[in-house]
């Protein structure tokens, strides 16, 4: 089954969760980033650079990223 978004706003609402999950994870690392500047960062750095992607690449991407890339 093809899951297709029609937007970012779409796709973000549909991915909360796992952004939610990631969120939780950094804040434990004392990372504070929301859950916006996290799908910022995977859509400017990582998915702009892919094609057809699926929602389970992009739920990975969330869960796996460096935790690193996130501090300043």
């Amino acid at each position: 089954m093809d899951i297709e978004f029609e937007d970012a706003k779409q796709l973000y609402k549909r991915v909360g969760p796992a952004l939610r999950v990631k969120k939780r994870i950094l804040l434990k690392k004392g990372i504070k980033k929301s859950e916006k500047e996290i799908f910022e960062y995977l859509a400017k750095e990582k998915w702009s650079k892919s094609v057809n992607l699926t929602l389970n690449d992009i739920v990975n991407d969330i869960i796996n990223v460096d935790d690193n890339v996130f501090i300043k």
